[in-house]
């Protein structure tokens, strides 16, 4: 049996049709028919290159293979001279006239448009632009796909067994066209990539940020009083309170006072506090921070950082932070009196701020987590109210670029161990569009997060350098 090769070639044009193809034959060394078409392209940089072009691709190829149902069946219908065509009987035009493809000779002894299997092959479907086996195809159903093996073949023709092809263990001998589509989340695309994974990771101990991922929403505030706010969870907790006791503060008021307590966050996403403290004085801002059985926060127009003792429920202590700007002198881009923000990272408690000394540059304090002393500083070249919120990871203080923007970007860090900073540009989503607070906690390697009424969390990645 004479084999027929079909060889697309040429460009397909993205975003059009290959509405003109040419069809040329010619016998290879071999002595069978090739039978080649070419697709014209606008521009060869329109072809497609990449896994996004698919589905153009798609439509192409269904063009293509509604034209070569046409011509199979013009063929077949004068009584094509290839081997089937002389089985249906037909009449023997020596020539026959196809728009677009020259004249096709009945004296050929080759089988126009049909895939045959060569010795060796297994029967596999193809189909193009999204056909499914055994469904009628373009312009009429005149083509139809069926059992395996058989592919393109007329709806009113009735194959031969006995013609049939043989297929035994050899080599393909033909090319196939196949397209395949893959959807992939983004944020897996980023985190795939070389920026995004820049070193070996670091499932354990401490690392650079190297990828911030999509929010989760854990709940959501139902009142005008938890547009901003702060949620946490301590790292560190001391009996009876454990990782799982989740704690929330809504912001919005001239005395703020309540901390909500819930024993898990599945219980704040329902909104039902375990209990209600009474702070003895109200806390300024979104600031503060859950660490070792304490609330640290700034009371309201002061300098000051105070600890509230979570199982006592008294203050325990509190002190001034020298020169600390306060009140709306050096508060984050998007203003709400964040002058002074307490953090929490794998080497203890830290306060974020600024000074006259410093001028809007943000200044870093290392506490004692039971006095409040300041144990160092460090003064950073980093203006406070150029970035949106900051939090420190592993000793490294890092800044967001903006509370609004929707594609904000990690865009400083600011390494304490040598005391330099350095340019980021790691993708930051601002789903709800308004940060007010943003926190890293070192036992849940996550970013907590309030976004216009919404408590959320971000995963993180680090990596060795």
């Amino acid at each position: 049996m004479l084999g027929v090769w079909l060889l697309l070639w040429g460009s397909v044009a993205l975003g059009g049709r290959a509405d003109t193809a040419f069809l040329h034959r010619a016998h290879d060394s071999s002595g069978h028919c090739t039978y080649s078409f070419t697709v014209a392209s606008p521009l060869e940089a329109a072809c497609p290159e990449v896994a996004g072009d698919v589905p153009e691709l798609r439509a192409e190829l269904a063009a293509l293979a509604a034209r070569l149902s046409r011509l199979e069946s013009r063929e077949r219908g004068v009584g094509g001279s290839g081997p089937r065509g002389a089985e249906l009987g037909g009449a023997r035009d020596p020539q026959q006239s196809v728009s677009g493809a020259g004249s096709l000779s009945a004296d050929h002894r080759c089988a126009l448009l049909q895939w045959e299997g060569v010795p060796g092959s297994r029967p596999k479907h193809r189909h193009f632009g999204g056909q499914r086996p055994g469904t009628e195809a373009p312009e009429g159903g005149r083509s139809r796909q069926g059992s395996e093996g058989a592919a393109l073949v007329p709806a009113h023709a009735v194959p031969d067994p006995a013609a049939a092809p043989r297929w035994e263990p050899q080599p393909l001998a033909y090319q196939e066209l196949q397209s395949e589509r893959t959807e992939v989340p983004v944020s897996r695309l980023l985190e795939e990539t070389a920026l995004g994974r820049p070193g070996k990771e670091d499932s354990a101990g401490c690392g650079q940020l190297v990828w911030v991922g999509e929010p989760v929403v854990f709940g959501r505030a139902d009142s005008i009083a938890g547009k901003y706010g702060v949620w946490m969870k301590d790292p560190e907790p001391v009996p009876p309170f454990t990782r799982d006791n989740t704690w929330r503060v809504d912001t919005v008021g001239t005395e703020v006072r309540q901390l909500f307590q819930y024993e898990e966050a599945e219980q704040l996403a329902r909104g039902y506090p375990a209990k209600v403290h009474i702070l003895p004085r109200p806390l300024e801002s979104t600031g503060a921070v859950i660490y070792r059985g304490g609330l640290f926060f700034q009371p309201r127009r002061s300098r000051s950082v105070a600890r509230y003792d979570l199982r006592g429920e008294t203050i325990t202590a509190e002190r001034e932070i020298p020169g600390a700007g306060y009140h709306g002198q050096y508060p984050y881009s998007w203003g709400g009196y964040t002058d002074i923000d307490l953090a929490v990272d794998e080497t203890g408690l830290w306060v974020i701020y600024s000074t006259e000394k410093a001028r809007g540059a943000i200044v870093l304090s290392k506490l004692d987590p039971e006095t409040l002393e300041i144990r160092r500083t460090w003064e950073t070249n980093i203006r406070k109210r150029g970035v949106a919120n900051s939090f420190l990871i592993c000793g490294t203080l890092y800044t967001v670029s903006s509370y609004s923007a929707p594609n904000a970007t990690i865009n400083f860090a600011y390494d304490t161990a040598t005391g330099t900073s350095r340019a980021l540009s790691i993708p930051f989503e601002n789903r709800f569009r308004y940060l007010s607070m943003l926190d890293y906690n070192p036992a849940e390697r996550q970013l907590f997060a309030w976004d216009s009424f919404n408590m959320v969390t971000y995963p993180v990645r680090l990596s060795r350098a």
